[in-house]
């Protein structure tokens, strides 16, 4: 009972389940519903539309060699963009672990 008193008055925090459930959905399931809805925003959405005839446009007139590197390119930024948003997430957790740590300290 009085855990369910220290949430309703935010005595405790669950932040970090809750970061962890939002890194996840962010960081496996949001990308994974993209590809997989990719073909239906193309024909769908005008904006989206021309983005891709714009990057087909550019990435086909590249020879063999640079779309290779293209693709190793956004590669690499697809994993550096997860690499920030797991950091991103790991400097949030690690903020509520020291209130809570200090939080304790002081009592």
């Amino acid at each position: 009972m009085q855990t369910l008193i220290d949430f309703l008055t935010f005595k405790s925090f669950i932040t970090a389940d809750i970061l962890i459930v939002c890194y996840y959905i962010g960081a496996i399931i949001i990308p994974i519903l993209l590809y997989k809805s990719r073909k239906y925003l193309v024909e769908n959405v005008q904006f989206i539309r021309s983005l891709n005839e714009i990057f087909l446009d550019a990435f086909s007139s590249l020879d063999v060699k640079n779309q290779r590197y293209a693709k190793l390119f956004f590669l690499l930024m697809f994993f550096s963009m997860e690499l920030m948003w797991r950091m991103m997430f790991e400097m949030m957790i690690g903020y509520f672990q020291m209130h809570d740590y200090l939080q304790q300290m002081s009592s």
